[in-house]
């Protein structure tokens, strides 16, 4: 029975890691729609590697299992 639990639990700990990772164009593109819902017109979206990324109040996405991030500035102008 002990046998069954673990192999149970090893088995429901590694299903996250089956996953596909978001690809990071795809969720760019979902970010953009929501945005330009929103009535924002001027606008930029970068993907960039998570290292890059200076201020984190930018992040607007994650993708690539995090190794890389959708940043989103504002053009006011």
């Amino acid at each position: 029975m002990k046998r069954y639990a673990a192999a149970l639990l090893l088995s429901l700990t590694a299903l996250p890691l089956l996953a596909a990772p978001k690809d990071c164009e795809a969720l760019k593109q979902e970010i953009e729609v929501k945005i330009q819902a929103a009535g924002v017109t001027s606008y930029t979206l970068e993907i960039v590697p998570a290292a890059e990324v200076k201020d984190p109040n930018m992040v607007v996405g994650s993708c690539a299992y995090g190794t890389r991030k959708i940043i989103y500035q504002r053009n006011d102008g």
